[in-house]
C-alpha cells in the first residue's frame, strides 16, 4: 500500500482554474467581531451586487470548467440576503458545489439551514473563537452568539450538511486553543480550521503573534490532525510543517518546540483530546494560496486573491472572472514563487508554501514580501534530501482525500 499523501495538490493547473471561489454576498451583519476583515455594518451596502450580478459571479465560476470549483457564499452574514436560497439553487444548477458560511446571528435557524440544504448546499462553515460563551461572545461583540452557533452546528449535522468549524488564532486565544479543539472533537465536524490572524480590517487592532508562537500553533494543529481533521487558513507554512513532521516521524524523532506548544499539549492531554481512536490517515493540507487556486469576489464585485488581501485585480462588472483570474498581473505574480522576496524568496519550501501573501501585505504593503509570522530559517532543517524526496513523491501521486 502506498504511503498517504502529505500535501495535496489540485487536479487541475491553478493557473487555469481555482480550487475554490469565495463570494462575499454582503457585508451586512449584526455582530461586531474584533477581527472582521470586512468591518461589517448592520445595513446592506447600496453598491452590493444584486441578484443578476450574483448570478454573473456564479456563471464566471462555472466557466472555469467541470468539475467546478467549490463556491463558498460568505459575508458579513449571507442570511441577510433574502435571495440566498435562490442563489444556492442557481449555483447548484450550474454544477457548482455550494457551501454557505453564516454568522451566529438570529438568522441562523434550523429552517434557514434546511432551506439552503434543500436548495443544494453541501457544506456549512461556522466560527468558534472561544471554548465558553464568555470567550466567544466577547470576541464576536454580541451576547448569545455562542449558544446560537452550537445550536446551528448541531442542526446542520442533523440535516446532513458537512461542517467546517473556523477558529481565529490571536494572542488572546492562544491558551484556549486546546479547549476549543476538545469542543470541536466532542461536537463533531468534518474539519477544524485555525485561522492565523491577518492584520486587515478590524484585525489590525488585535495583538499579533510572534513567529515562535505561530510555529507552536501550527505544530499543535498538526498534532490534532492525528485525532480529527485539521487545517489552517492563512497558515501556509503548515504545509512545510507537515513535510518536516513526516520526515521526523519516519526517523523516530520529534521537533524541538517552544513553551506554548508544551502548554497546549499538556492541556489537550488533560482534556483527553489525544485519547481514544486515532485517524488511520491524516487529512493532508491542500497546496493553494492567494491567487494560486484561490479567488475572492467582494460584495461589490471586486476580485481579490484572498478576502484578507485587499488589492483588486479587476471587477466582474467589467471583465469576466475567468479572465481576471488567468490574466491579471497581480494573480500572475502570486503564482510565481521565483518573485518572492526576503526570507520567503530564499526558502527551499517557497514552491509548496510561499508564506501568507495576505499577511505580508498587511505588514509591509508588499504582496511579495516575507511572511512575518514564519519562524523557519531557510536551509536549517537537517534532512533536506528526505524532504525533497517526499515532496517529489507527493507531486507525482494523485490526490488522496479523507
Amino acid at each position: 500500500m502506498r504511503p498517504a499523501t502529505v500535501v495535496r495538490r489540485p487536479r487541475h493547473a491553478v493557473s487555469e482554474r481555482p480550487f475554490i471561489v469565495i463570494w462575499e454576498a454582503t457585508r451586512a451583519c449584526p455582530l461586531a467581531c474584533l477581527h472582521c476583515r470586512a468591518e461589517a455594518q448592520t445595513a446592506r451596502h447600496p453598491g452590493e451586487l444584486d441578484g443578476a450580478g450574483a448570478r454573473r459571479v456564479m456563471d464566471g465560476a462555472a466557466e472555469f470548467g467541470r468539475p467546478g470549483p467549490l463556491f463558498v457564499i460568505t459575508g458579513g452574514d449571507p442570511f441577510q440576503r433574502p435571495d440566498l436560497t435562490e442563489l444556492v439553487a442557481y449555483g447548484t444548477s450550474l454544477g457548482l458545489r455550494v457551501a454557505v458560511s453564516p454568522s451566529g446571528t438570529p438568522t441562523l435557524t434550523r429552517a434557514g439551514l434546511l432551506a439552503v440544504r434543500d436548495a443544494g448546499a453541501v457544506a456549512l462553515s461556522l466560527s468558534l473563537d472561544g471554548s465558553t460563551p464568555e470567550r466567544h461572545d466577547a470576541f464576536r461583540g454580541v451576547p448569545g452568539v455562542y449558544d446560537r452557533t452550537l445550536e446551528g452546528w448541531r442542526a446542520a449535522r442533523e440535516l446532513g450538511l458537512k461542517m467546517q468549524v473556523n477558529t481565529t488564532v490571536t494572542r488572546d486565544s492562544l491558551e484556549d486553543l486546546a479547549d476549543v479543539a476538545a469542543l470541536v472533537k466532542r461536537e463533531g465536524a468534518m474539519l477544524w480550521s485555525g485561522f492565523v490572524l491577518v492584520p486587515t480590517g478590524r484585525g489590525e487592532q488585535l495583538a499579533q503573534l510572534t513567529p515562535a508562537e505561530a510555529e507552536d500553533v501550527l505544530h499543535f494543529l498538526y498534532d490534532c490532525g492525528s485525532v480529527m481533521a485539521a487545517k489552517t487558513t492563512e497558515g501556509h507554512h503548515f504545509r512545510r510543517v507537515a513535510l518536516q513532521r513526516t520526515v521526523l516521524a519516519a526517523r523516530g524523532e520529534r521537533p524541538r518546540l517552544g513553551p506554548l506548544h508544551a502548554r497546549l499539549t499538556a492541556r489537550a492531554t488533560e482534556l483527553g483530546l489525544f485519547g481514544g481512536e486515532r485517524r488511520t490517515v491524516r487529512r493532508p493540507p491542500m497546496d493553494v494560496s492567494s491567487g494560486r487556486g484561490f479567488v475572492f469576489v467582494s460584495h461589490t464585485g471586486e476580485v481579490h486573491p484572498s478576502g484578507f488581501l485587499p488589492v483588486s485585480a479587476g471587477n466582474v462588472k467589467d471583465r469576466p472572472l475567468t479572465e481576471i483570474y488567468r490574466e491579471s498581473e497581480l494573480f500572475a505574480q502570486l503564482r510565481d514563487p521565483a518573485l518572492l522576496r526576503g526570507k520567503c524568496g530564499a526558502c527551499e519550501y517557497k514552491a509548496v508554501c510561499g508564506g501568507s501573501r495576505s499577511r505580508a501585505y498587511g505588514f509591509t504593503r508588499d504582496v511579495l514580501a516575507a511572511d512575518p509570522y514564519c519562524a523557519y530559517e531557510p536551509g536549517s532543517f537537517p534532512y533536506q534530501d528526505d524532504v525533497r524526496a517526499l515532496a517529489e513523491s507527493t507531486r507525482r501521486r494523485p490526490p488522496t482525500v479523507t
